[in-house]
């Protein structure tokens, strides 16, 4: 970090609570993946993992402090490898031992396979109200040099039956930047997926991560030239069928923005369950913000869902809180960053004020945001305060 002064004149405040729920499984391992997924050759202990994740729950209920849940994400993985029923026990588990807020968010991670699809009215039945769709490209070509299990066909009509299946939201996720993708590809994509009339987008760079086997053996992508100029002419064209890009690569029409992330990019709290679960809690009583790790291999996690414990010290509360709420469009109000983390916003200005002189941030008294500079730089903005 900054040689800049750390100072805890300020007082700790509970932040909006959230569940985090890993499943871990998936039909196979795509080669960028650098996540928790573990493949699974037959089916899934879906019975077993929802009893670890209701005694995970159970252990972890002390971090409440009598907050309602105000969403919950089931991510993976591939969550949708799990049956309605299973979700539908999950999610009363879960409502049995807290309280959710009326409107609150339940996301599931689904992705385009036809055994998953066959599932979504299911899901919206369990009580799942959003869900995100692993789609990354509607191309054949893109799609096996990304080595995803569905086709073109098959990711066409997972969204036709997601947006007929009765949920609140649905969210495409799309990659660009991928092998042998030039900006008219990249563009037909978006066109696709802005065709159908969801809501959210989350459109992001393919990159290339340490323990996936594209890192051992990295196919052949766009130079810089080229993915700038996707990046430029893809949000456009997303802006101009009015979309709002709220964060780094999510874009939502008015009022659908997902809740669940804002919580993260806001240093909200979330209870973590379920194998490499992570979880970030407060404790204002000790002046603490914790992170919580679960054990990451299934099998290990089945037998003992204990959890390690890694208090922040003040350099890096402060460095996650930038870490996070940099990613959005408007940036934070300082008081945020003195609630969240117990910290001083003065901790924050001998560096905001480097970067505001040098245009990447702009810092005034109830904002604090990049500039459009400082979001082409994001990683070099951020890494000043790390």
């Amino acid at each position: 970090m900054n040689s800049a002064s750390v100072s805890t004149a300020a007082t700790l405040t509970l932040p909006p609570l959230s569940i985090y729920v890993h499943i871990p499984w998936c039909e196979r391992k795509c080669p960028y993946c650098d996540f928790n997924s573990h493949e699974s050759a037959s089916s899934v202990p879906e019975t077993e993992y929802v009893d670890a994740l209701i005694r995970d729950l159970d252990a972890s209920l002390h971090w409440v402090q009598d907050r309602a849940i105000e969403t919950i994400f089931v991510g993976g993985g591939t969550p949708s490898l799990f049956s309605a029923d299973a979700i539908r026990r999950l999610l009363k588990g879960i409502g049995e031992r807290v309280d959710l807020s009326p409107d609150c968010e339940i996301t599931l991670e689904a992705n385009p396979g036809s055994a998953e699809t066959e599932r979504f009215a299911g899901y919206a039945g369990a009580g799942v109200n959003r869900l995100s769709l692993g789609i990354q490209s509607f191309q054949q070509q893109q799609l096996e040099a990304l080595g995803r299990v569905h086709n073109s066909e098959q990711a066409a009509e997972a969204v036709e039956l997601a947006l007929s299946a009765g949920f609140n939201s649905v969210n495409i996720d799309l990659m660009h930047g991928l092998p042998d993708q030039g900006e008219e590809l990249a563009l037909a994509d978006l066109e696709t997926a802005i065709g159908f009339g969801t809501q959210h987008l989350s459109w992001y760079q393919l990159t290339i991560e340490p323990n996936t086997a594209f890192y051992k053996q990295a196919p052949e992508l766009p130079v810089e030239d080229t993915l700038a100029d996707i990046q430029v002419a893809g949000e456009a064209r997303i802006a101009s069928a009015g979309f709002d890009n709220y964060e780094v690569s999510a874009y939502a029409m008015a009022g659908i923005s997902c809740r669940h992330n804002l919580n993260y990019w806001t240093f909200g709290d979330y209870i973590g369950i379920g194998a490499g679960a992570h979880g970030k809690l407060t404790r204002p009583e000790r002046g603490e913000v914790v992170r919580t790790t679960k054990r990451r291999q299934p099998q290990g996690y089945l037998a003992c869902q204990d959890a390690q414990n890694n208090p922040l010290d003040e350099a890096s509360r402060l460095g996650d809180f930038m870490l996070n709420a940099l990613r959005l469009t408007e940036g934070f109000h300082p008081e945020l960053f003195t609630g969240r983390t117990g910290l001083s916003a003065n901790s924050l200005l001998p560096i905001a004020r480097e970067l505001e002189a040098q245009g990447l941030l702009s810092v005034q008294a109830e904002r604090i945001a990049t500039t459009d500079l400082g979001r082409r730089f994001l990683d070099t903005v951020v890494a000043e305060f790390l």
